[in-house]
């Protein structure tokens, strides 16, 4: 007997989900936000493994330009502590106003990337939005 193995997922039967206009809708966002197909985002989420988004690029380009701002600034306060004598107009006011100004963009930084991280481990309801976490957790 010469059966027929098959050689990929195309070759079983599909199943079907029956589902309202926004649930499907909701689904397909979700699934293009990971990268996949709906097909393979829904078959991960049945089995339970881990699902991934993909990082906006156009918030990871404003991560790399804050970094490069905080990286010349400290170079800049680096060259005015190592010289012994500062240069003329930057005086121990100017350098708080350097270090709060860093902190500033370390928190816009950490703002962006809260942003472009989004939370895995809260679960989602029945509509496909996440959950308000618990403030006790």
């Amino acid at each position: 007997m010469n059966a027929r193995v098959p050689k990929n997922r195309k070759d079983y039967q599909p199943i079907k989900v029956y589902c309202f206009p926004d649930e499907r809708e909701s689904i397909e966002q979700q699934a293009q936000s990971t990268g996949l197909s709906k097909s393979s985002y829904l078959l991960r989420v049945g089995m339970g493994y881990p699902i991934r988004s993909i990082v906006d690029h156009h918030q990871v380009e404003e991560l790399v330009k804050i970094n490069g701002d905080l990286g010349r600034l400290g170079g800049l306060l680096k060259l005015w502590l190592s010289n012994g004598k500062p240069a003329p107009g930057i005086d121990a006011r100017t350098i708080r106003e350097m270090l709060k100004k860093i902190d500033r963009m370390q928190d816009h930084m950490l703002n962006l990337m809260s942003r472009v991280l989004r939370p895995q481990a809260e679960p989602m309801t029945s509509t496909g939005t996440r959950t308000e976490k618990d403030p006790g957790t």
